[in-house]
């Protein structure tokens, strides 16, 4: 959608003196990433079983009997001639099993699935008729392969692919991410913006450089949201501005992921048609 602004009178003011938009990097996107790891990790922390390494050769045995062990028989792993269980410094006996680790093989699954899934989204952008596109071919493969009885043997495959993380992994992930994600979005990307005032636009488009200055009448801003994936999936109603200003030295500027775009357009609207009005001295 695009606007051409020029100051009109008005008979009610908006009493909005500055408006700041902000442009956030695509990093801002990846917050599933990071929020799904923290569940996961609670998960599999509950999960109540443990990880445990072994060498090669090692087999699993059912129903032998272990000395010292009063329940009888007892399930034992055997490992290979000559390897031995690590023995841990601090107490001199063998290590004990310590990571947190989930039965369930579908975490690890689903959560490289959710990561590559990111990746694409984030890094290959679907406008308008392509994101209509994307989305017909998944249902229509989707219809495909059900008719040709094709999603019980790739499900059968995917139950059978273990991918496993230990809690502490997820742990380690989510929060790094997450210390990354929220400085990027609280520190650097606040760098980049513009900042609209009655009658002039302020623009900053690279962290640590400086701003430059330009007129409001006869701009014209527009708005882009029609990524479906990443503008209304993952950014929650974020989107494109684009902002032309008019004169003989008109500059073109894009600020890529806005959020609320709409709202911040609408505001920005209703500031710039407000007339200035200059007081002179009596």
């Amino acid at each position: 959608m695009a606007t051409q602004l020029q100051p009109v009178p008005t008979t009610r003011g908006t009493g909005l003196q500055e408006i700041k938009i902000v442009s956030h990097s695509n990093l801002f996107y990846w917050w599933p990433v990071w929020g799904f790891g923290f569940v996961l990790f609670v998960l599999t922390w509950l999960d109540g079983h443990y990880m445990v390494l072994v060498p090669k050769g090692t087999r699993a045995e059912q129903g032998r009997a272990v000395e010292g062990v009063e329940e009888k028989p007892v399930d034992v792993y055997i490992l290979p001639k000559g390897k031995h269980i690590p023995t841990d410094p601090q107490t001199g006996g063998p290590v004990q099993p310590h990571l947190h680790g989930a039965h369930e093989t579908s975490y690890g699954v689903l959560y490289a699935i959710v990561l590559l899934l990111l990746i694409v989204i984030t890094n290959v952008p679907l406008r308008g008729l392509w994101s209509v596109v994307v989305i017909v071919v998944i249902v229509l493969m989707s219809i495909i392969f059900q008719l040709a009885e094709w999603w019980e043997p790739i499900l059968t495959a995917l139950g059978h692919l273990h991918i496993h993380i230990n809690a502490a992994g997820y742990l380690l992930i989510s929060s790094a991410l997450f210390v990354i994600w929220l400085v990027t979005f609280l520190l650097f990307d606040s760098q980049i913006y513009m900042v609209f005032t009655p009658g002039q636009l302020r623009v900053r488009q690279e962290i640590g450089g400086g701003e430059s200055a330009y007129d409001t009448a006869g701009m014209v801003i527009q708005k882009q949201r029609n990524d479906l994936f990443r503008h209304w999936v993952l950014g929650l109603g974020s989107g494109d501005l684009i902002v032309t200003t008019s004169g003989a030295t008109a500059h073109h500027f894009d600020l890529p992921n806005v959020l609320f775009v709409g709202y911040k357009v609408r505001q920005i609207e209703e500031m710039l048609r407000e007339k200035p009005v200059v007081q002179g001295s009596g």
